[in-house]
């Protein structure tokens, strides 16, 4: 099994770049998992509080249930991702299969800020995006899929985004094994990292 994990930015192209990769593969060679459906869960916070908390933050992430999906997928097993919901801060009832495909791709905001996970990476890329391009995605994002106002975005940009994106994203590109620019938009880091995973395809074929 081969496990990618992308990184980036809010808003750099992360997810276009994995499904670039994902619709030239075939869905039914890919497990895609996304970082962003492992929030912690905070049962005994109230919305107001859970909606205060700092989302851009390494910690607020599950990754040893993340770790223990990967695992699992080493394994031959299906695991079961919880699904987030954003728009009350809590994940919902529903749960994503994932199957063990001879190829995972994880993408998030800090999947290489960790030691740990960044261990069960055979490939690592960062998507190198400009930050004027990434908060004006991010802005159109929050507000058509997660019913954000203008002005709660303004002041996590500035609270959380930016000083999250300094102090740990942009320190974690260091680990990475391939850089994209301009995530989606670059069709010739997308066609060599997609040529990287058929060769390993290929060669794990050719052994079975």
């Amino acid at each position: 099994m081969l496990i990618i994990g992308i990184a980036g930015g809010t808003g750099s192209g992360k997810s276009t770049v994995a499904k670039a990769v994902i619709d030239r593969l075939g869905t039914d060679k890919v497990t895609f998992i996304s970082q962003d459906n492992y929030y912690k869960e905070y049962p005994n916070l109230s919305f107001a509080e859970r909606e205060s908390l700092n989302y851009d933050h390494p910690l607020v992430f599950d990754n040893t249930l993340l770790m223990e999906h990967l695992q699992m997928l080493k394994e031959g097993q299906t695991a079961l991702a919880p699904v987030y919901d954003f728009t009350v801060h809590a994940r919902s009832s529903e749960v994503i299969e994932l199957k063990p495909y001879n190829i995972v791709i994880l993408e998030g905001l800090h999947v290489l800020s960790d030691e740990q996970l960044r261990q069960y990476l055979d490939i690592k890329v960062f998507v190198d995006t400009d930050p004027d391009v990434r908060i004006l995605r991010r802005v159109l994002r929050d507000i058509e899929e997660r019913g954000r106002t203008i002005q709660s975005i303004h002041n996590q940009y500035l609270n959380s985004v930016k000083p999250m994106h300094e102090a740990f994203i942009e320190p974690s590109k260091k680990y990475a094994d391939i850089i994209i620019p301009e995530g989606g938009q670059n069709e010739v880091g997308i066609q060599m990292l997609t040529t990287m995973t058929e060769k390993y395809l290929t060669c794990e074929w050719k052994s079975t």
